[in-house]
This record gives structure tokens, sequence and C-alpha cells, in this order.
């Protein structure tokens, strides 16, 4: 895919009414974030279409057109219906999808979607290895190769390189089957519950995500990583794209979700802001 450089501008227009009142929140970015830094944006995330892999008990994505064409008025005109899963494409796993007492999709607070992050690349590990585990080694590999303990409160994504078999479902999921009987089949990456216990107790981060279907590996069977994780308030982002287009620090994410509320996920439109 060819990078294309976008130069960032923004503008912004205050409209007050003495008739009405808004109300407005501000967002402090703890990542002290500086949108004017960057002048490239790289789209980490996968269309939604009748090709977008779900996971194999989810229902999938589906499109239904209402009207596409010109109107008797004289104008054209198109507008769908779709339904979708929480859980599938590129979206986000809120708290609550794990953890009882945790964040719903609309209640994670913005400052923890949109700062600095940083890419761990487990890729030549991991391509030969669809069983592989991210692990606390893999950290603390890049703390030293990087020279710089993994920011406080930045976005961790970890580039398996499995978003290059997306979306062949038997390359990218380990199966083409579907229901429950598919699941003992799934293979691919996914972080190790120990590395995930390690974040929450040495280091301070505000979301992570990877380009697999899940946060635990495909064989999987008590999803501890998500447990640990979302237990925490920690979100995922899952079955990203792109992330080899990405350097392995100084670049910021801006990920926001379909704000559903009481949602334990949602779809995700996820963008990486790099420097030149």
């Amino acid at each position: 895919m060819k990078k294309t450089a976008v130069f960032l501008s923004i503008c912004i227009l205050h409209i007050t009414s003495c008739k009405e009142k808004v109300a407005i929140k501000e967002v402090p970015l703890t990542s002290n974030l500086n949108i004017l830094e960057y002048s490239q944006i790289i789209d980490l995330t996968h269309d939604f279409s009748d090709e977008t892999i779900y996971w194999v008990t989810a229902k999938e994505f589906h499109l239904d057109t209402v009207a596409h064409g010109n109107t008797d008025k004289g104008f054209f005109y198109a507008a769908n219906n779709f339904t979708t899963a929480e859980h599938g494409g590129t979206h986000i796993d809120a708290p609550i999808h794990f953890a009882k007492q945790g964040q719903t999709v609309d209640k994670i607070p913005i400052e923890n979607l949109i700062g600095q992050a940083i890419k761990i690349d487990i890729s030549k590990k991991a391509l030969n290895n669809p069983e592989y585990l991210v692990s606390i080694d893999d950290f603390k590999n890049w703390e030293a190769s990087e020279n710089m303990q993994i920011p406080e409160g930045c976005i961790i994504l970890l580039e398996t390189g499995f978003s290059r078999y997306y979306p062949n479902k038997l390359k990218y999921l380990g199966t083409e089957m579907r229901g429950p009987e598919a699941i003992k089949d799934l293979h691919f990456p996914g972080l190790d519950p120990e590395a995930a216990s390690w974040l929450i107790k040495n280091r301070k981060i505000n979301a992570i995500g990877l380009d697999t279907p899940s946060i635990d590996y495909g064989q999987s069977t008590d999803f501890k990583s998500h447990v640990i994780l979302l237990g925490e308030n920690i979100p995922a982002f899952e079955n990203l794209t792109n992330l080899e287009m990405l350097p392995t620090k100084d670049f910021a994410i801006i990920a926001l979700p379909m704000k559903i509320k009481g949602g334990s996920g949602g779809p995700l439109r996820i963008v990486a802001l790099v420097k030149r």
C-alpha cells in the first residue's frame, strides 16, 4: 500500500447563541499530544464489507441497499442499512467485555484513545508460529533497543504480521468454519497473560492493540489477557492493519469507536499520525 503524506491544518469555528448552551468537555491529553507536529496519516482500519472477518460465533457484517439511483425529483440518492456484531473487523474491546464493573464503550475516556504510541514488531517470530505469545522479554527487548522505558500513558501496538493474510479466513483465523465447533481450530498469535500482568504491574498504559482477531491467542480458552487488561479498564484494539508502515515510536494514535451506549465494543476507525 502506498504511503500518502497528508499535511494537517486545523480550523475551529466557535458559534455561540443566546438561546442555546452547549456543554463542552475539555479533554486532557496526558501524552501532551500536539497534532501540528505530525504530517502523515496512516489508516490502520480494515474496510467493513461481506469480507470482514468476525469471531466464528459472531454475526457477520451485512449491508442492505435501501436506495441507490436518481429520484423522481431529479437528484441522486443513496442510503443503506447495516447489521453487525460489536466484535468484528477492526474494533474495540471495551473493558466491560471481560470485566463486570468495566467501562462500557461510551464511558471509555477519550484521552485513553488518543495519544502517543509505540509499536513492538514481533512479526519475525509470529509469522513462523501462529501460537506465538508476545512475552515480557519482547517488551524488555523493545526498551533495550530504543534505550527508553515504555512511556507512561502510551498506547501499545503489537505487530504480528498477520494482517497480510486478511481477509483469508484460513490463514488469518486458522479455519474457514463458523460456529462453536470452529473455536478449537483457531490459530493466531496473541499476548501472553504473564506479559499482560507485567504491563499492569510495571508500566502504565492507556490502551493496547494488535493485528490479529484477539488479544488472546487463538487456542486460548480462558482469555486471561483480556481479563487482566480489561479488568484494569485498558481497552484493546483488534484486527488492525498497516502496522508495518509505522515506526517503533514517535507517532500518535487516534482511535474512535462507534459510541454505543452500554456497548461491550464496537466498530473502530483508528489512524496513526506520523512525523515527517
